[in-house]
Parts: structure tokens; C-alpha cells; sequence
């Protein structure tokens, strides 16, 4: 019985190196877009309510929480739907390998919020550029199992980022401190996904 569970676990283990040598192509490039689009669509109704009255920062964040949960909830109903399409049998394995790249990434961005919120909030206007250089860890971890292309996208998210943190707390809750860096990131992403991978069922 010990050499059967040693077997399990053999077997288990090589499957997770297969996933993790293997391209993934469980993200679908039509939820990347969508929320893409979402995210310009909330800069831009923000826009429009700030012009109208001051909003504060709680609710901008709660904003943007939202949109990202929203988000999340939506690519991965999709991720899980296609990876079991296009990998079959590995699918569990391909989706676990993807979610070490850049859940950390996701997590941590919603950690630094909570602690900033707690204990720091005069620098809450770093957030937005702090979150889009957390999500370019996640894209630069995920490079490696997706099209090559998607360095593009990673170095997209580091320069908004820091552009961000640049200009300073006089434009920290500008809408579009948010909507353009992930409007048109998640775009690029989706386009990636569509043109980039090498062969076969993209």
C-alpha cells in the first residue's frame, strides 16, 4: 500500500511539471477585454461624478474594489470553463500553476490597502500605482507560460504605475489614475491572448 501512495504522489508530481512547462491558454481574451471595458466605463462615469461633487476616498476605493472583485468573479468563471476545454486532463494542474504566478500578486495589492487604510491613510493616494505595479509582478511571473508577448503588457503596468506615484496626491483620486492604466492594459492583454499564442486552438 506505501509503494501505491508513493506511485499517487510520483504521478501527481509529474503532472505538475508538465502544467508548469506547458503554455496555458485557460485565460479567455473575451472577459480580459470586458473588463478592459469596464474599467474605462467606471473612470469615466467617476469622471463625470467628480466633476459633479467631491467624492472621497472611501469611495473611490470601494469603487474600484468592486470592479476588481467584479472582474475576478467574471475571467475566472471563464479561465476554469476554458482550461477544462482546452487542457482536458490537466486543466486542475494548468489553473493551479496559473493561480501561483499571480494570485500572490491579487493578494498582496488587497493586503497593502487594508494596512495603508489601517494604519497609513494619508498615503492611500499611492494606491492606485502601487496596485498597477503588483499586477505587473503577476503579469512578469506569468510570462513564462504565456505568449512572449506579454512582457509588453507587464512593462505597461510598471510604467503606469510609476507614472502614477509621480505626478504625486494632487491627482490621486483622478478616475483615470485607474480606468486608462487597466482599460487599456486588460485590452492588451486580451489582444495578446487572441494573436499571440503559437499554434493550435488559441
Amino acid at each position: 500500500m506505501r509503494k501505491f501512495y508513493d506511485a499517487l504522489s510520483d504521478i501527481h508530481a509529474i503532472r505538475g511539471q508538465i502544467a508548469r512547462g506547458t503554455e496555458f491558454r485557460g485565460y479567455g481574451p473575451a472577459s480580459i477585454a470586458a473588463t478592459g471595458v469596464l474599467a474605462l466605463g467606471i473612470a469615466a462615469i467617476e469622471a463625470w461624478r467628480f466633476a459633479a461633487a467631491s467624492i472621497g476616498m472611501a469611495v473611490f476605493l470601494e469603487t474600484w474594489a468592486a470592479a476588481a472583485a467584479v472582474s475576478v468573479v467574471f475571467t475566472g468563471i471563464e479561465t476554469i470553463v476554458r482550461a477544462r476545454r482546452v487542457h482536458r486532463g490537466f486543466a486542475q494542474e494548468m489553473i493551479q500553476s496559473a493561480a501561483e504566478q499571480f494570485v500572490p500578486s491579487l493578494a498582496s495589492g488587497f493586503l497593502l490597502a487594508v494596512v495603508l487604510l489601517r494604519f497609513e491613510p494619508h498615503t492611500l493616494w499611492m494606491l492606485p500605482g502601487l496596485w498597477q505595479l503588483m499586477f505587473s509582478l503577476g503579469v512578469f511571473a506569468s510570462c513564462r507560460f504565456l505568449p512572449r508577448q506579454m512582457f509588453v503588457v507587464g512593462f505597461w503596468y510598471l510604467c503606469t504605475g510609476l507614472c502614477c506615484i509621480a505626478i504625486g496626491a494632487a491627482h490621486a483620486l483622478s478616475p483615470w489614475a485607474m480606468g486608462i492604466p487597466f482599460g487599456v492594459g486588460q485590452l492588451l492583454v486580451a489582444g495578446v491572448l487572441q494573436f499571440g499564442y503559437r499554434s493550435g486552438d488559441a
